[in-house]
Order: structure tokens, then sequence, then C-alpha cells
């Protein structure tokens, strides 16, 4: 077998903190907890868990708007606690990715107070200033939006008499990467993680670093392609420039000094398939980038294995898609599907056969779904921001949902009270959903039908299975109405995946005489023929 880097065949876990586990009754999910927590990632067959932000901030975006890069949350533990994060994980055998916001900081920051204060302090221009347009320079200096496009991404200081940008929320300023002392700054935050064996980082609004340092206006034109979301403005002059491919580079540099074992860098970059490609460079920029397009799944075998086709074209190997059906910011997949557990079974069956690097958001192993939380009682900054002008009946029945809350509700480990999350009589940071009593870890994990086994049979597979976690994809043609199929292979070995997406039951022929897993168990093959019961998906070897 030929030797690889640990990242082309990982599967990897996200956990949102906040929402875990809590280890010390304050509602809060902490450090202290997701390790309480690591046999559950292990047991269950991740080989790399990526934590969401937890360092020092005033949780405005809820640790998106990073007050100090190399310290804790007081509410997530201490700086002992995410080396024993990091320890704990890797004596369990998995890897451990933190998520690294590099775009912005919080206003909060003491690089930003400094900035604010004058336009000739020693970080003056640690951030993106400029004068403004008109009388008194009050218009904002171009057209450029923030990533939710409904709000410029300029913000008046008055103690500066400048704007500065912000491309995400007000209180997350931008970077000024032009700048060298910035730049080091921000690659000694790295080594900083990097030395305490951290594995790699995810790496937040990667495409948005680098700005147009002439800062032109984006040209007014709808567009949407690839794996990017629909926008009016273009995003030429603040998206994907060429500079911000340059920066991949760099940064891989960074991460290079630290090669016992390989570290990974996994992009959150949005645009084209063409232009996610470029950030790979020849195998010298970023190992990965997330790929998108299952977020926006339309539930046909149709739409998947035009999805596949395109990545298998552009990511061809050695390089690896990057699969993701759920994150903390988009609606669960579940919830897109209906309700509906079979096809939830069949999803998880393409998504950790694929060719590829799959992702798994906390919970979806269990089938986790939306809880409802009016825009009123939202916490989400975004969802606040929606509540001054969408009328609740209309924000309920989006099938995006723009409360994130929704999705980040604690995790469901038990029927007890609070799902296990917290102790019973303190009240979560988020309301539990109202079917923990029934969709919980321990529920499912003693049920040999439930999707949590499913999840865990499909992980020991793959990790068995040469020709699924090492192996090429060829996808099947001439199969029945509603079937993708494709072959996995590896040197001599072959296994080959069929997925019914139709509400009919399906025969297929296959060359194939023993089926490794079924997602349904009237599923069988005998004499070269597979029968496919409606929603349904096999293993064959």
């Amino acid at each position: 077998m030929v030797d690889q880097p640990w990242w082309q065949s990982t599967t990897i876990y996200q956990v949102y903190p906040r929402s875990y586990a809590d280890s010390n009754g304050d509602g809060i999910g902490d450090l202290a907890g997701i390790i309480d927590k690591l046999d559950h990632i292990a047991e269950v067959g991740f080989g790399t868990v990526w934590v969401s932000p937890f360092f020092s901030s005033p949780q405005e975006d809820f640790g998106y708007d990073v007050s100090d890069y190399c310290d804790v949350a007081p509410e997530y533990g201490t700086l002992a606690d995410a080396e024993q994060l990091v320890e704990q994980a890797h004596a369990r055998g998995l890897k451990v990715v933190f998520d690294l916001v590099l775009n912005h900081t919080s206003d909060q920051h003491p690089w930003f107070q400094e900035s604010r204060r004058s336009r000739t302090n020693d970080k003056a221009d640690w951030y993106i200033w400029r004068d403004g347009r008109g009388k008194g320079g009050r218009r904002k200096p171009n057209n450029w939006r923030s990533a939710l496009e409904v709000r410029s991404a300029w913000q008046w200081s008055e103690e500066r008499r400048q704007w500065f940008l912000a491309s995400f929320l007000p209180c997350q300023p931008d970077l000024n990467w032009w700048n060298t002392d910035v730049r080091q700054a921000m690659f000694d935050v790295a080594r900083f993680w990097l030395e305490r064996g951290v594995d790699g980082f995810r790496l937040d609004m990667f495409g948005a670093i680098m700005k147009d340092p002439q800062f032109r206006n984006n040209p007014i034109k709808p567009t949407s392609g690839g794996s990017e979301l629909f926008r009016i403005w273009r995003r030429d002059f603040t998206d994907n420039t060429d500079a911000n491919i340059d920066l991949a580079h760099e940064l891989r540099e960074v991460c290079e000094e630290y090669r016992d074992p390989e570290r990974v860098l996994i992009g959150e970059v949005f645009g084209r398939h063409e232009v996610l490609r470029r950030y790979l460079g020849e195998g010298d920029g970023l190992q990965l980038v997330f790929l998108f397009d299952f977020l926006m799944f339309r539930y046909s075998a149709e739409f998947f294995r035009r999805k596949i086709s395109a990545y298998e074209a552009l990511f061809p190997p050695p390089f690896q898609p990057t699969y993701v059906i759920e994150n903390h910011d988009r609606t669960r997949s579940i919830d897109r599907l209906g309700g509906d557990l079979r096809k939830a079974r069949v999803l998880a069956v393409m998504l950790l056969t694929l060719r590829g690097v799959p992702t798994v958001y906390m919970g979806q192993e269990i089938g986790m779904s939306n809880t409802y939380i009016p825009l009123r009682d939202a916490q989400d900054p975004i969802a606040r921001h929606y509540f001054s002008w969408v009328p609740e009946f209309v924000s309920k029945r989006l099938p995006e949902r723009i409360n994130r809350d929704e999705v980040r509700t604690p995790m469901q480990w038990d029927g007890s009270s609070n799902a296990g999350f917290c102790p019973g009589g303190v009240e979560p940071w988020l309301p539990v959903n109202a079917n923990a009593a029934t969709r919980n870890v321990a529920v499912e994990g003693g049920d040999p039908a439930s999707l949590l086994c499913l999840y865990r049979d499909l992980l020991r597979l793959r990790s068995e299975c040469a020709p699924l976690h090492s192996g090429r994809l060829r996808l099947l043609d001439g199969l029945a109405d509603g079937v993708l199929g494709y072959e996995r292979n590896y040197e001599e070995r072959t296994a080959v995946v069929l997925l019914n997406f139709s509400d009919d039951e399906r025969r297929v022929r296959s060359r194939t005489s023993e089926m490794l897993l079924a997602s349904d168990p009237v599923a069988h093959l005998r004499d070269h023929e597979v029968l496919l019961p409606p929603h349904s998906g096999v293993v064959l070897a």
C-alpha cells in the first residue's frame, strides 16, 4: 500500500463547543465537556475532530469575533484545557483541527482598540481604514458589501473620522493583511497552536482576506455558480483575488515548519469550482477546500451524479473533494429531507463511501433536526438583524433557516433532562429539541437499526476497506432511473456502491458477489442481482 498523508483518508467531525457538552453546569458547552465526549467521536469511527472557535471573545458572534487568539474564553475553560483536549484526542488516535479566523478580529481586540485611537499610532494601519467621499468624508469609500449583502461593509469611526472595513458583521473589523506586521503576527498565531500539537486549521472566510489595494468598486451583476451563493454584487475585488491565492501558499509554508505529522489547512472559500481548485495549487497550497454544493442539495440521483462528476474532474487524485452536508450555519439535512430517516441513511452511505474527505456536523450522526426559535428570541446576530424587517410568518416558511441558533442547539446525548447536555435544573444557552427523549446517542447506540449505528458501521467499513478510503472512483452508467452507482478501485480490489433515490424498488445487475453493508435490511444480493428497496443504499464487493 502506498503511503499517503493522513488527511487524505480521514473523516472529519465538527464540534460547536458551546453546544456539545457542559461540564460545569453553567448551561454552556466547554472544552472539558468535549474531552469527556471524545470517546463518542472515536468509537463512532471518525478520524479528525474540528473544533469551532473557543478563543477569548466578547461572543457577539459566538467565538468568530476573537479578542485574543492565544487564550481561551473563560466560559469554555483555560489554555490548559485546550492543550489537554489536543493531548486526549491524540491518545484516542484522533487528529485535531482548530477553527482559525484570519480575516477579522473583534472590535474589542487590543489591536483594533489601539488602531482606532488615531491615524498615527503603532497599529494605525493594522486594519483597513479609508477616507470617505463627499463633504466631511461621510459617504462610504466604495460599494463593497458585507458577506450577507444586506449592508455595506464599511463602518464609521468618530475617533479617526474614517471608515473601517467589516466584511461580515460591524463588530468584526477586517485585518489589513497587506501590512507585513499583521501578516507575521497572524502567522505567529498559527505557530502558537501548531507548537501545541494542533494538526491543522479550518480557515474561516479564507477567500475574503486579501482585498484589492486600489479599492475598486465591485460590479453589480447577479451571479451564482458552483458552491457560490446567489449574489447581486460580484465580488471581483474582495474575494478570491490573486493575492489571496498567494496567501494560501504562504500559510502552507508556515505549516511546513511542523511536519511530524503533516499539518492540514482546510479553506472556507466560496466561488466557482475552478476558483476553489486554485487554492490547492500543485499540492503546495491549501490541502483541502470545503465544497458546499451539498449544503443546498436536491435529493436525487441526477443532482449528486452531476456534482460528483464535476468534483472528480476538477479534483482528481491526489487532490481530494471535501464533502459537507451540514454545518453550524445551515439547515439540518434531516429537515431538508422532510424528516425521512430512510433518505438520511442513503446520504450517509453516499457521504462515507465517496472519494474524498467527508465532514459530519455534530448530531448529524443521530439525525438531529432544526429547533424552531422565533427571530425575536434569537441570540444569533444575523437573525437579530433580520428580525427588524423579516416577518416571523415569512421566516418560518423559508427553506433555509436565517436563525442559526436553530441548528446550534445542544447535542442530544440521552433522554434525561436537557438531553444530558447539562444538568437538570440548569437552563441551557439554547433550548433542547423536543425530540431529544427519543433521538439521542444513548437510545440510538442500543438500536442496531438506528442512524447512529449505520454511521458506525460505515466508518468501520471505510477504515477496513482500502478501496473506500484510498481508491479511485468511477461513476457507473446505464443504471435504473433514480439509482446512483459508482465503483471504488484500489490495486486489485473493488467496492461498488449503489444508491436508490427513488420511491420505488429497483433491481440492478452487478458483477459483485458479496454485500458488505446495506442501509435497509430488505436489500439483498442474489445471483448477481441487487434488490434495492425505495430510498436505500448498499456497498458490495
